[in-house]
């Protein structure tokens, strides 16, 4: 059976009524106030503000001066008169004892009163009506101070500064040293400084915001000499010009010259003082100047230069040992840049009497070296040429050459100049004038019959087997070359002579053995022939050798006749002898263990020579053609 909820009474419904009617008339009273105050409210804001349209809000102040209720006009009087910082301010830099005092205002700081009365004017009028009212409020109740606005123009505070950065700067200088004459002049150090212009005004920025007095730190930099002391060097210097420079060889012999004495004038001009970079710091150096040194030490070198001699020896055919004909000497030559070295060194140390610096070359040679060390253990070829009817001046000429090559020794491996070995040709080296091939003539020379010798060296070199390195034929042929041990001539040998002319013209050859080689000449008593002699080990190498004999024979050209102003009228004189023309071709083949070592083609074409008869002025009728068919050279 279902049951419901009685009903409520009817007292009860009408008593809940009434108490909702009256809860919704206060309620209605309530709004209905709220609204009348805040109309009330705004009112009198909007009345407050009326009021203060054109004055400053009470409580706004400026640096503390109070601007509360003035007008535009009244206010800018106060702060024009009132904030004056920039006129009255102090602002001090300081270097030392140096001092600047400016003004603000004289710093480029200014205040900017339109800005700064806006801002005043701008407090209780910015935003909304709640943001404005509050502004108002707060600045009535607490009050509102505001900074002034100012404007700096840093480049009013940068001309200020530049002119103390005239009186703070200064370059860095280094010390240095120069010379006057044989005076040593000493340039001092400073220290460079410089005003950092924009880096003080970041200082000077910091201080003027705070509208205070106040010292301004200037931030100068300083840049210390890398050299500030040179003392030691000039005292050095004093002490090389103090005396002077004496250079003198070591051990003089009666051939030195010397000693050379410079003067302490001279030494100053020859002196360098240069600036030198090290780990330790930079510094100076003085010195003699090495390159004038050096100009003078190659002028005075070949004063001390010894030439290296070999010791000469023969070897006895007998013993099999070598003997000593001449000893070895040292050589000897200067060392510049050592000498350069000690001069400085001797001079730091006190020194004026400096040695000359000499390199010692030991000779390959010694005197006592065995046939056995330099593997030297018998004849391992010869040559003998013949020369009947020469000169005496040419048989003297053939003597002194050919003693050149008498002992000498030639390195394995190494290749022989004749032109080096044979030296100056000349009357002071006791060489006569002879006959001699000469720009296409044959001429009175000093050092004719010198090409018997390289002929025979040449016979020597290509019958022994060696290498040929440089060989130069004669313009023409000359009998002398083909001279047989009876003195007669066999043309056969054509094309076995060769030429030298000192300098420029050689004869050279290689050793290509792995042993010394001797080398001993003979002239032989009665001094018509030239023995040359190979000694060696032999390898077992021989020589086989061919010739294409004269060919292309052409006869020698006319005769030639001149006129000589130095003979007597009727005096005839034959000065040139004709030779027919020809070419030859000899092909040697080098033999060793039954193969062909080495082949050699070795051609020459000789020019036909014409004879040259000279007369006297005044000489009649034309000379016979003479011609003794010999030819010297």
């Amino acid at each position: 059976m279902r049951t419901y909820p009685a009903p409520p009474s009817t007292e009860y419904s009408v008593a809940m009524y009434r108490s909702a009617f009256i809860i919704s008339q206060v309620l209605i009273s309530l709004v209905f106030g709220v609204i009348i105050f805040i109309m009330l409210v705004a009112g009198l804001i909007t009345l407050y503000e009326i009021y203060h349209t054109d004055q400053v809000y009470p409580g706004v102040k400026v640096a503390g001066f109070d601007l509360s209720g003035m007008e535009y006009e009244q206010a800018q009087a106060i702060l024009a008169d009132k904030a004056d910082f920039p006129e009255r301010g102090r602002i001090l830099f300081r270097d030392n004892d140096q001092i600047w005092l400016a003004s603000p205002a004289d710093l480029g700081f200014r205040l900017d009163l339109e800005a700064t009365l806006n801002a005043a004017f701008q407090i209780g009028r910015q935003g909304n009506f709640q943001t404005r009212f509050k502004e108002q409020f707060d600045s009535l109740t607490y009050g509102k101070n505001l900074a002034p606005q100012y404007v700096f123009n840093a480049h009013v505070a940068e001309e200020f500064l530049q002119d103390i950065a005239l009186e703070i700067d200064r370059p860095t200088i280094e010390a240095s040293l120069h010379l006057e004459g044989v005076e040593v002049v000493v340039q001092d150090s400073q220290v460079g400084r410089s005003l950092g212009i924009w880096e003080t005004i970041e200082n000077l920025t910091v201080q003027l915001q705070s509208l205070r007095d106040g010292e301004v730190p200037l931030v100068i930099t300083e840049t210390p000499p890398i050299i500030s002391e040179v003392e030691e060097q000039a005292q050095f210097a004093h002490q090389i010009l103090s005396n002077p420079l004496t250079l003198s060889v070591p051990n003089p012999d009666e051939q030195d010259n010397g000693p050379w004495t410079f003067s302490p004038e001279v030494v100053a001009e020859m002196m360098t003082i240069q600036r030198v970079n090290s780990p330790e710091g930079d510094h100076y150096q003085v010195t003699l100047d090495a390159g004038l040194l050096e100009d003078f030490l190659i002028d005075i070198s070949p004063l001390f230069v010894r030439e290296k001699e070999n010791a000469r020896m023969i070897f006895d055919d007998e013993t099999r040992q070598l003997q000593l004909l001449e000893s070895a000497s040292i050589g000897r030559e200067l060392d510049i840049d050592g000498t350069i070295q000690v001069i400085n060194e001797q001079l730091a140390a006190g020194e004026h009497h400096v040695e000359l610096q000499m390199t010692y070359l030991e000779p390959d040679i010694v005197d006592d070296v065995t046939a056995e060390e330099l593997g030297i253990r018998e004849l391992v070829g010869e040559a003998t040429s013949y020369f009947y009817g020469s000169s005496r001046e040419r048989l003297q000429n053939i003597r002194i050459a050919s003693a050149r090559f008498h002992g000498l020794m030639v390195p394995p491996g190494a290749t022989f100049s004749m032109v080096e070995a044979l030296g100056t040709i000349s009357l002071d080296e006791g060489y006569a004038e002879a006959l001699i091939i000469y720009a296409g003539r044959t001429i009175q020379g000093v050092g004719g019959g010198v090409c018997q010798v390289s002929t025979t060296l040449f016979r020597t070199i290509f019958m022994s087997g060696y290498p040929i390195v440089e060989r130069h034929p004669h313009a023409y042929r000359v009998r002398f070359y083909e001279q047989t041990p009876d003195g007669r001539y066999d043309s056969s040998l054509a094309g076995l002579d060769a030429a030298v002319y000192v300098p420029i013209v050689d004869l050279k050859f290689k050793n290509d053995s792995p042993n010394w080689l001797l080398m001993e000449t003979y002239v032989r008593a009665d001094g018509n022939a030239l023995t040359w002699k190979f000694y060696s080990t032999s390898d077992g190498r021989s020589v086989e050798w061919s010739s294409t004999g004269l060919r292309n024979i052409k006869p020698p050209p006319d005769p030639l006749y001149e006129e000589n102003p130095d003979l007597q009228a009727g005096e005839i004189k034959q000065v040139d002898w004709a030779v027919e023309g020809a070419e030859v071709t000899i092909t040697r083949n080098v033999m060793r263990d039954g193969e062909v070592y080495l082949t050699d083609t070795i051609y020459t074409r000789y020019l036909p020579w014409k004879a040259v008869y000279q007369y006297g002025p005044g000489t009649e009728g034309m000379p016979p053609d003479q011609d003794n068919g010999n030819g010297e050279e």
